[in-house]
């Protein structure tokens, strides 16, 4: 591999690192939307048309799932909290590849 194609991923590796500095807001868990049906006799929920959604974050807490709420005015944070944790690992995955490359292309060089 030539030292102008080292120098890009290097480059690359750099700029992703930077990038991971920006996703303070990352949020690890599953997305859950429940609808629910109440203790109400006469109430629409018997019908067909439940409450809902409430929404929570699934996450593992000493080992164990638990759900945390998240009131309607928080979605949008979370959800962006969500897709910052998808790309911090796919810009974990991606310094991983460069980082094999340039192991395997130094090791090339030393002998």
């Amino acid at each position: 591999m030539s030292t102008k194609s080292l120098k890009k991923l290097q480059n690359e590796r750099d700029g992703l690192l930077r990038e991971l500095s920006t996703l303070s807001k990352l949020l690890h868990g599953s997305w859950v939307e429940r609808y629910s049906v109440c203790s109400r006799p006469n109430c629409e929920c018997h019908n067909g048309k439940r409450h809902g959604p409430r929404r929570y974050l699934v996450v593992n807490d000493a080992g164990r799932q638990r759900q945390k709420y998240i009131a309607n005015e928080d979605v949008e944070v979370a959800l962006e909290g969500i897709a910052q944790y998808r790309r911090l690992q796919k810009i974990v995955e991606r310094i991983t590849q460069i980082n094999l490359t340039l192991l395997k292309e130094l090791k090339h060089e030393s002998q």
